[in-house]
């Protein structure tokens, strides 16, 4: 379902992108090319600040939003999600966020309040709370960091995840294209 919020802002989404029938989209949310958007995700941009307004939750090209991933802001805050970054099943992505490209996040997990870098992977049920990432960090499964975590305890991402990562990237990429197709039979 595509939708507008309260404030009257429609999502623009690229015509090259694919959103599941089942996935809600509301408001503010920018798609772009070669996006994939799983069955039953809701991204929804409807909260607003004290002024009244909110900003866009962006999500760049060839980017992919698996099966039941929410994605919200609270009063109306970023949420980027960059290039080729892959949101695994069942995340939570609540902003105000930025994630960068590259980035993989494992199933069940949540990312809050914070920036994730660029080439960054988060495993399956981790929580980021408040901490930034800066590139190429690996949070292992399980794993909960906040605003008073340090850093030392965190390994970096190894060439072996970034392969995986990509290889996800790449499967959705091709679940654009062969979705697409069978929407042009009907």
């Amino acid at each position: 379902m595509i939708r507008r919020n309260p404030n009257g802002d429609s999502p623009q989404i690229h015509p090259g992108a694919y959103v599941d029938n089942t996935a809600i989209i509301c408001g503010k949310v920018i798609i772009e090319d070669n996006v994939f958007v799983g069955p039953y995700a809701v991204i929804r941009a409807d909260e607003t600040n004290e002024e009244g307004d909110m900003d866009a939750i962006i999500i760049r090209a060839n980017s992919n939003i698996q099966d039941g991933v929410v994605i919200h802001s609270k009063a109306g805050g970023a949420v980027e999600i960059g290039e080729s970054t892959s949101i695994a099943h069942r995340s939570i992505i609540h902003g105000p966020c930025k994630i960068g490209s590259k980035v993989f996040i494992g199933f069940n997990s949540v990312v809050f309040n914070c920036e994730i870098g660029d080439g960054c992977a988060v495993r399956h049920n981790a929580v980021v709370d408040g901490c930034d990432l800066p590139p190429g960090f690996y949070v292992p499964s399980t794993m909960q960091l906040g605003p008073e975590s340090s850093l030392d305890e965190v390994p970096r991402v190894q060439a072996s995840v970034s392969e995986f990562s990509e290889s996800v990237v790449t499967a959705n990429i091709e679940l654009v294209k062969g979705y697409k197709a069978l929407s042009n039979e009907f």
